[in-house]
């Protein structure tokens, strides 16, 4: 789960409210509910909720408690996320490129054009020539199989914008040194 979908599964008061019991040790769906100042039926519907996501489990016995595991492991990964040379530290580039990978094109102009700066700059070297193989494999690597975006639509938005110029069949990189 992203730490997005996570803050949202707390935007409900009441999965918060029961959230919070069970890490004070409330451990059966009755004691949630009583601590929470819920009924029953509502601390089971956030309950559900909490266990799907996966921040709530039964333990030994059935009783119920926080995976403290999950947590650790989503602030794993968000730091590694972060680290990430190819993403960089601007939150855009993380938004839209992970693990090498472009997730999908911001529709935002200056965004894509951000994300689109990027791809030419980590793809392509200032001064090569490269035939149109060579660009459509470097593009290929960013693209998800069966994706919204192909290395067609990549080169094309890499040309027009000048990141690439293209003569007789070779690109070079329009950006500097």
């Amino acid at each position: 789960m992203a730490t997005d979908e996570l803050i949202r599964l707390f935007t409900d008061e009441k999965r918060a409210r029961v959230f919070a019991a069970v890490a004070l040790g409330a451990a059966t769906p009755a004691e949630a509910a009583e601590t929470a100042g819920l009924t029953v039926r509502e601390a089971a519907t956030a309950l559900r909720r909490l266990r799907e996501q996966g921040v709530v489990t039964d333990g030994d016995g059935g009783a119920l408690g926080v995976a403290y595991d999950a947590f650790r492991e989503r602030v794993r990964a968000r730091a590694a996320q972060e680290a990430a040379p190819d993403a960089g530290g601007d939150p855009t580039l993380r938004t839209f490129v992970r693990d090498g990978r472009l997730v999908r094109l911001p529709r935002q102009w200056t965004r894509k054009k951000l994300v689109l700066r990027h791809i030419a700059e980590q793809s392509f070297e200032p001064g090569v020539e490269y035939p149109e193989r060579a660009v459509d494999d470097r593009l290929r690597a960013w693209c998800e199989e069966d994706g919204e975006v192909d290395h067609v639509t990549l080169r094309r938005y890499l040309v027009d914008l000048h990141h690439l110029h293209r003569s007789a069949g070779v690109y070079r990189t329009a950006l500097a040194a």
